[in-house]
């Protein structure tokens, strides 16, 4: 079971609280904190239709230090910040969701907690001024709806592609172990992990290297549809990212 901190409220919350829902194990967890005291009812409705999940809510300011201290934001795997949107402007719903980003980091640094964080933003520009800081860290706005639109827009046939990574039960991107592949320390090139992950019936298309977890220069260590001659050599905590059906 998985716990997951929903910080902020809009009316794309319940989304994706139910689609949390398909993804997780039994009895994982979400807890909500809003100031939106209203927040409390629409929750208290939808445990109904929830099969694997239990959600809780708590009213507090989702930009405070002292209420992000009380919730024990350490203890959770996954942190989700959602932006004001429904009730103030732009800059302001995204001004909140940077001090409360901020506050977050800090507390992952001051803990040393891996939890991974994905905030909204609903201006680009604001998004830069958030700057990922490790892999874990995503940064979501309007630009990547644009972007999948562009992709359909000059090939329409990736919708099918689309609708089967965006489905539950469809395939899904996975980080994986590299010794589920490959020996680990043994020189080889992409190739062989195409192969590897061939065999198992999956697809690979990269890779992720944990020695460059923190270097932005690197990526975070995350290299998508690499050159498959150059030579590798895998660590223990190294993955592979593959698309499975699971």
């Amino acid at each position: 079971p998985e716990r997951t901190l929903i910080l902020g409220w809009n009316r794309r919350a319940t989304i994706v609280i139910q689609q949390l829902d398909l993804y997780v194990a039994p009895d994982s967890e979400v807890m909500v904190v809003a100031e939106l005291p209203e927040v409390g009812d629409i929750i208290a409705d939808l445990r109904g239709s929830l099969r694997n999940l239990q959600v809780h809510f708590r009213y507090g300011s989702t930009s405070s230090r002292q209420v992000l201290d009380s919730l024990n934001a350490h203890t959770f795997h996954h942190i989700i910040t959602l932006s004001y949107m429904d009730i103030l402007g732009i800059q302001e719903a995204d001004a909140r969701t940077l001090i409360t980003l901020l506050h977050l980091r800090d507390i992952a640094e001051g803990t040393g907690s891996r939890f991974s964080i994905v905030s909204e933003m609903l201006d680009v520009r604001n998004r830069e001024l958030a700057e990922v800081t490790r892999a874990d860290d995503f940064i979501v706005s309007d630009k990547l709806i644009s972007l999948m639109l562009s992709q359909l827009s000059e090939n329409p046939d990736l919708m099918a592609v689309l609708s089967e990574l965006f489905n539950p039960q469809g395939a899904e991107l996975y980080l994986k172990p590299a010794g589920d592949y490959v020996g680990l320390g043994q020189h080889m090139n992409f190739y062989t992990v195409v192969e590897a992950a061939r065999r198992r019936g999956e697809i690979a298309i990269g890779y992720r290297l944990a020695a460059q977890a923190n270097d932005v220069t690197a990526a975070y260590g995350v290299y998508v549809n690499p050159n498959k001659t150059e030579v590798l050599a895998f660590a223990p905590d190294d993955r592979i990212i593959v698309l499975a059906d699971e």
